[in-house]
């Protein structure tokens, strides 16, 4: 059952797409609050957040008429933000920004998406403790920085197969901690 927000924010979508320029006006007013809290939690940077916000909505512009109207645009539109991120994240990597492990505690609280996480910080921590360096290594650059395998084989010295083969099978190996460290605290 869709919801009466959720219909109107397919509404404006489809009234942008159709040329309506008033509608991507309502279409930012109702998702551009969740976007960039969502936008927070990733990168832990309000300021930061408010770029990476708009560079969202340029590419929620350009890729308007991908939109599928059966379906809901907030998901749609949360994949083109995570999207924004991690791209930013490369470009930053790449410039030789500043490298902090992304599991680094912070001196401010995340601002939390609207779903609740499956697994908490220090099992993650401890899931990445128990992989292979070379595994760990792949796991972060794929899911958390959003390198490509070929741009991680080049960086730890293997073919892009094999860093796929390594992100792949480090998944797994945190998969399986997950339902075996979720199973004993009774959850």
């Amino acid at each position: 059952m869709v919801s009466p927000e959720q219909e109107e924010i397919r509404s404006a979508m489809v009234e942008y797409q159709a040329g309506r320029l008033e509608a991507f006006d309502r279409l930012y007013v109702l998702l551009s609050p969740r976007l960039w809290r969502f936008l927070v939690s990733l990168s832990r940077d309000a300021p930061r957040s408010e770029d990476l916000l708009q560079e969202t909505f340029l590419q929620i512009h350009r890729a308007r008429r991908s939109y599928d109207c059966r379906r809901p645009v907030e998901p749609w539109a949360f994949a083109i933000a995570k999207h924004v991120f991690l791209m930013d994240r490369r470009a930053q990597a790449r410039r030789g920004g500043a490298r902090v492990s992304p599991l680094e505690p912070r001196d401010e609280p995340a601002v939390r998406s609207h779903d609740e996480p499956l697994v908490a910080r220090d099992q993650v921590e401890r899931g990445l403790a128990g992989l292979t360096p070379g595994r760990r290594s792949a796991v972060l650059l794929h899911h958390l920085w959003g390198w490509s395998f070929s741009e991680i084989g080049s960086r730890l010295g293997v073919s892009g197969r094999v860093a796929k083969l390594r992100s792949s099978r480090g998944m797994a190996s945190l998969r399986a901690f997950f339902r075996k460290d979720l199973s004993t605290d009774g959850h």
